[in-house]
């Protein structure tokens, strides 16, 4: 039932996001200058990449991988950026995904606050890699999915809002 309530949450401050961006630019123009701005802060094209978040019972998982399995500067600088991001997130800093979605994603106050109570672990992929984010307290958990849904929606990678009963992927 948290997760339905999160997800609508989230949905509503996309919406109400957008809306008021649509004075100045629309849907299309902020998901490109998201793009841009994720560009500049993480190193990497988001054309010559694809992400990935997934929604675990324990936490989540934020994947990148090069699309092109050749494209080892890709590869290469996914790994950097992710394996810098778990150091900042287990800080509580947040700055980077502030400054690509130009906005304080939902979820990220609480994990600041709990950061304590929850794990970052980096793990290279064939093609990239992958942050797998854990936590046992529940006001934590709730703020990862809440702060994972946000990064679906706003990279537009389709996947799912529902919490996989899988224990983890592996490649």
């Amino acid at each position: 039932m948290r997760l339905i309530v999160a997800f609508f949450a989230i949905l509503a401050v996309g919406v109400a996001a957008q809306g008021q961006q649509a004075s100045s630019t629309n849907a299309s123009d902020h998901h490109c200058d998201m793009v841009q701005r994720g560009d500049q802060v993480m190193g990497f094209s988001a054309t010559k990449t694809t992400h990935h978040f997934h929604l675990l019972p324990n936490g989540g998982a934020i994947e990148v991988e090069a699309n092109d399995s050749k494209d080892t500067e890709s590869r290469d600088q996914i790994r950097m950026h992710l394996s810098h991001i778990v150091s900042m997130f287990a800080e509580g800093n947040f700055n980077a995904p502030m400054f690509i979605h130009d906005t304080t994603p939902p979820g990220v106050p609480t994990m600041t606050k709990l950061r304590g109570e929850i794990q970052y672990q980096f793990e290279e992929t064939s093609s990239g890699g992958r942050v797998r984010i854990a936590t046992e307290n529940a006001q934590a958990l709730d703020a990862v999915h809440a702060f994972l849904l946000f990064q679906i929606i706003e990279h537009q990678t389709g996947d799912s809002a529902i919490v996989e009963q899988a224990a983890g992927r592996k490649e």
